[in-house]
């Protein structure tokens, strides 16, 4: 399994939400690309950056800051919200990400996944409550059913699916890996787990999903890396067991 360092953006500034909230904000830093290094620095491969005020508008506000991430850092960056378009994707591969992220554009309009993984690297988002899929930064619901579209997406010629439990999101209180199980049981696409890890134990469990016929690509970890909960030095070593 991948570990996945977070680094959400808002106003240029390394934040985290609590269960997707843009009311529950915590600053971490005013430094992103220096938050990237860090994570590069302690062995992370991949790192996970959002755009929280694209995800909520569509305006790419934060892409100097991702380009500035990518240039910095000599890993790959997986590059998240409002891609809503084949230019908001090219413009994000121009930044420097390896890999993007649809999530809202992807259930709005499913043909833009196979239009952009014609050109690019592609991964789609499904952050749900429970089944119900959220759009536009988590704040409207109804956007479809989580299964349903995770076996959609597996002949679009993306690569992984990233699903996250928004009640879970921020809150250190474990990963939904149930939820998860079900994912991975229903789509052929890689799954990438977002959401609630807040102790080694959560990764451990992680891991365990799916084992021994298929397990989850990845995890995307946030808060309790910024909080201290455990180093990416002790993910990784935990990950690899």
């Amino acid at each position: 399994m991948q570990l996945l360092p977070a680094i959400d953006l808002r106003g240029g500034r390394c934040v985290r939400l609590y269960q997707g909230s843009y009311d529950a904000e915590t600053v971490y830093s005013d430094d992103p690309v220096s938050q990237a290094q860090l994570f590069a620095d302690a062995g992370a491969s991949w790192l996970h950056v959002v755009d929280l005020d694209a995800a909520r508008t569509g305006d790419q506000v934060n892409l100097p800051v991702i380009a500035a991430i990518a240039d910095a850092v000599d890993v790959s960056v997986q590059a998240s919200g409002g891609v809503r378009s084949l230019a908001a994707a090219a413009a994000l591969a121009e930044a420097g990400a390896t890999r993007v992220v649809i999530g809202t554009a992807a259930v709005e309009n499913p043909e833009l996944v196979a239009q952009v993984a014609a050109r690019q690297s592609v991964a789609v988002g499904l952050d749900a409550r429970g089944r119900d899929v959220a759009t536009h930064g988590w704040e409207q619901g109804g956007g479809g059913d989580l299964l349903e579209l995770a076996a959609h997406f597996e002949s679009s010629g993306a690569e992984a699916v990233i699903a996250t439990e928004i009640s879970r999101d921020g809150t250190l209180s474990g990963p939904d890996t149930e939820g998860l199980a079900t994912v991975l049981a229903c789509t052929g696409l890689a799954v990438i787990a977002s959401g609630g890890v807040g102790t080694l134990e959560d990764l451990t469990a992680l891991t365990a999903i799916g084992a021994p016929s298929r397990r989850l690509a990845g995890v995307i970890v946030g808060r309790a890396l910024y909080e201290g909960r455990f180093t990416v030095e002790q993910a990784l070593e935990t990950l690899d067991r």
